[in-house]
């Protein structure tokens, strides 16, 4: 799945992001809007990985 099909598929995504992710907020979730940067830097912050291993799950949700 493209970057802009997933942006356009965010809302129903927003579950599975909360369910995998529960240190972020709902907040989060509405900031990250479905951007890849965005989901990267929340994971980064929240969770402490390296960006390498942000982008992973960012191509684990995509997929």
């Amino acid at each position: 799945m493209n970057n802009d099909i997933l942006e356009g598929n965010w809302k129903q995504l927003k579950g599975k992001v909360r369910e995998q992710w529960g240190k972020l907020t709902d907040d989060d979730v509405e900031e990250i809007g479905g951007k890849k940067d965005n989901f990267i830097g929340k994971l980064q912050e929240k969770y402490g990985l390296k960006k390498d291993e942000a982008e992973k799950e960012w191509n684990k949700l995509s997929n």
